[in-house]
């Protein structure tokens, strides 16, 4: 029952971190809300619904987290770089740009901290390195620069922010605590652009659902997930992200997978995925 109940967890969780990318994209692609606007409304509603759980929840309040004001400025430039690269990218993209600037961005910053990879994790790690190149590079099918540019930066944000997070005892409240932190920067944001700002319903809501659903209680389930997992295997099935997104760009989005963001992705993903496994060597 353990097993089944952290599988059904990681599942869910997995389908709520590849739902952000698809919401965003929806909300978007048609102009029913601004990106600035997305972004405000995403993390609010998420610091909001994270602050519900630690309240309802036994435990410490969210005043016991400690201040990281790098990790909520982080957590900000990721949230925002990730609204507006969503105006040009594609569902499966972007997700896999932002996948693989995070993953590359930590791997590198393990690597300056002494862990060594071996050969089978150098030869994964220029894979993904590849990989990454060859999906962004200017291209009939390549991203859109602006759009894959911006989406780089959100994953090199967020692997940072993941860095920071790494050993907290209490990493529920941490993260709501920093998107307490980070409301009032993409607040600001949408005040400075309030020119260009415009949300119909539709939109609204698909970024409150980001914010509430797929990242606030994305995270809760994650973090209920993660003592069944262990380190290995939660950084494994990461690997499914990029993939479900693309897969909900499909479906709801008509999106078409180009040969080279099949070809991109198994390079990076497979990269990736020898990295990890010489780890456990």
């Amino acid at each position: 029952m353990p097993a089944l109940r952290t599988l059904a967890l990681t599942v869910a969780a997995m389908l709520a971190f590849a739902a952000n990318s698809v919401l965003c994209r929806l909300a978007l692609a048609h102009g029913s809300i601004d990106p600035a606007s997305f972004g405000s409304l995403r993390l609010v509603s998420g610091a909001l619904m994270l602050a519900l759980v630690l309240r309802l929840r036994p435990g410490p309040a969210l005043a016991s987290a400690r201040t990281d004001w790098l990790a909520a400025a982080m957590l900000f430039s990721y949230v925002a770089c990730f609204s507006f690269a969503y105006l040009t990218l594609p569902a499966g993209s972007g997700a896999l740009v932002l996948f693989g600037a995070v993953q590359i961005t930590m791997l590198v910053a393990g690597w300056r901290a002494g862990e060594s990879f071996g050969a089978r994790g150098w030869l994964g790690f220029a894979l993904a390195v590849g990989g990454f190149v060859g999906l962004v590079a200017p291209g009939v099918s390549a991203p859109a620069p602006l759009g894959s540019a911006l989406m780089a930066v959100a994953g090199i944000a967020w692997g940072i922010y993941s860095l920071r997070g790494r050993g907290v005892a209490d990493p529920l409240a941490v993260t709501a605590a920093n998107f307490l932190r980070a409301a009032p920067l993409a607040l600001l944001l949408s005040l400075m652009l309030a020119s260009q700002a415009h949300a119909a319903m539709h939109g609204a809501l698909l970024a409150v659902a980001s914010g509430a659903l797929t990242s606030g209680l994305g995270y809760v389930i994650w973090y209920a997930a993660l003592p069944g997992l262990g380190a290995l295997r939660a950084a494994t099935v990461q690997l499914s992200v990029p993939l479900i997104a693309a897969l909900g760009g499909v479906l709801l989005l008509a999106e078409t997978p180009s040969l080279r963001l099949v070809l991109a992705g198994l390079a990076i993903l497979g990269g990736i995925g020898l990295v990890l496994l010489g780890k456990r060597r």
